[in-house]
């Protein structure tokens, strides 16, 4: 059963959602993905928040760009977290998302990532499930080694090449 749902309101918004479908995967947290438009199909959307507890979600990741409605709506009506990835757009670069996403009226609380955010909201989902998951808590803290190790292994390049020739290598 999929704990994770993830939701944007177009196409154009997966490269960044996949991002968190990528970290989900990683972990091996169940998540289901779609895409709704809670302007256009207004009846589908609030079937799918309804719905989203009885599906067994215990969090909704809810990308969105311009007016950015999407993670908001969710968090009205799923009673439990909702991440909102604010997305890049071409009017002001995805400050309107993120002031869409994060500006959310008391009691209606949305977590809000970056502008572009998709790991991050993934790796936030992950961390939520696992205050109550003691093995996604051990896999957590051995991804974050990882990442740990994988800055480690670059400083050394760095230091073992130089400046200029780590940088030609980069290219």
């Amino acid at each position: 059963m999929a704990k994770v749902g993830i939701v944007m309101g177009s196409d154009s918004d997966m490269p960044v959602m996949s991002k968190a479908a990528e970290v989900l995967e990683k972990l091996g947290i169940d998540f289901e993905m779609t895409i709704i438009s809670a302007h256009r199909e207004p009846d589908t959307f609030f079937k799918y928040a309804k719905g989203a507890e009885e599906k067994g979600f215990k969090v909704i990741i809810a990308g969105a760009g311009k007016a950015a409605h999407l993670p908001g709506m969710c968090a009205a009506i799923f009673p439990m977290p909702v991440i909102g990835v604010p997305m890049k757009t071409s009017d002001l670069g995805g400050v309107d998302s993120l002031y869409s996403i994060v500006q959310m009226p008391t009691g209606i609380p949305v977590a809000t990532v970056a502008i572009g955010g998709g790991a991050n909201a993934g790796i936030l989902a992950a961390k939520i499930l696992a205050t109550s998951d003691p093995e996604l808590l051990e896999r957590l803290k051995a991804y974050s080694e990882e990442m740990k190790r994988d800055v480690e292994a670059k400083a050394e390049k760095l230091d073992e090449l130089g400046y200029r020739e780590y940088m030609n290598r980069m290219k």
